[in-house]
């Protein structure tokens, strides 16, 4: 590698070679709303996980970079295993994907033959392939809405949706003891005392959240719910209890409403920044364009297994993916 290879990059500079590499790579770039703005702003579609794979798919890009975690990029190279998909830090993980072993989860599941796995999205290749249906925020109502209330389900990995689920439709859906630890760390105490201060505010939530945060919300949704909310709220403040990158998005959109993000035990929202969103950098990005490494493999058989989970989902709710629809509480 020359020297003006090794050279560091910062700024405009950085930003061009990100956008000269995208051009010849034939990229796509792709950011979660919980990812920085810097990283937001300069990728080609924002978007929550599945609904950004599926743009990517439809896209004629040779390589996609996606700036996530990595059971997002997988996703992404499942749905298109002719693209390379880069991830830029491979150390990009997620605390609902790691709490589901997929050892683990195939003996539960042979504890438990009569049920069907309805699965987070949250979750890794192995543990799609073990599933029946998986589902994602948006779609998770419209699905669990199509199977017998006679039909035993096992729900994993997050304990919190899948309790939110069961509330909300009178279900006993057995759970996988996952949390996401971003949402687990929002603090009731600290949410009352803000809601408090601005009484007119509406809270939105997302349903990772656990239930003494969801029982105060106006809204329960997945984080494009969340946005999509924020447009049609009544008055101009909003508390959002998610990843508080994805106010990014919302004071892009409505220069003129104000958004709050819902506190931890702290007081302020600094702890509910996910850690391994943030291991995504825009150096990193630039060093997997150039080289095209970290790069998502996946065996053929365990790719074909894991799609057909998500091909049972997109046939069970394609029009909810992205739309948020878990609507209001």
């Amino acid at each position: 590698m020359t020297a003006e290879m090794n050279r560091p990059l910062s700024g405009t500079d950085l930003r061009e070679e990100i956008d000269r590499l995208r051009k010849e790579r034939n990229a796509v770039i792709l950011a979660h709303y919980y990812q920085r703005p810097e990283l937001q702003d300069l990728a080609d579609f924002v978007g929550d996980s599945l609904e950004l794979s599926r743009k990517a798919a439809e896209t004629d890009a040779d390589v996609i970079a996606f700036c996530g975690v990595k059971f997002m990029a997988d996703t992404a190279k499942i749905l298109s295993p002719q693209k390379i998909v880069v991830l830029p830090d491979m150390d990009a993980g997620c605390s609902l994907e790691d709490s589901c072993p997929p050892e683990k989860f195939k003996a539960f599941r042979e504890a438990h033959p009569d049920h069907i796995a309805l699965t987070y999205i949250n979750c890794s290749t192995e543990v799609k392939a073990l599933s029946d249906v998986i589902v994602t925020s948006s779609s998770a109502e419209t699905i669990l809405q199509q199977i017998p209330e006679s039909q035993p389900i096992i729900f994993g990995p997050d304990r919190h949706l899948g309790g939110y689920l069961n509330r909300k439709f009178n279900r006993d859906m057995l759970l996988w003891p996952g949390v996401c630890i971003v949402h687990e760390a929002f603090s009731e105490r600290e949410l009352l005392k803000l809601t408090a201060q601005h009484p007119s505010a509406p809270v939105a939530a997302h349903p990772e959240c656990p239930p003494h945060i969801i029982d105060h919300a106006d809204y329960v949704g997945s984080t494009s719910g969340i946005l999509n909310y924020a447009k049609t709220m009544p008055g101009d403040t909003l508390i959002v209890a998610t990843e508080p990158h994805i106010i990014h998005q919302m004071e892009k959109a409505l220069p003129n409403k104000s958004f709050i993000g819902a506190p931890g035990a702290d007081g302020n929202c600094n702890c509910n920044i996910c850690p391994y969103m943030a291991l995504n950098t825009m150096e990193k990005l630039y060093a997997c364009l150039r080289d095209l490494e970290p790069r998502i493999e996946i065996e053929e058989g365990l790719r074909l297994r894991a799609k057909a989970s998500l091909d049972r989902m997109l046939e069970m709710a394609s029009g909810t993916i992205g739309q948020g629809d878990l609507g209001r509480v």
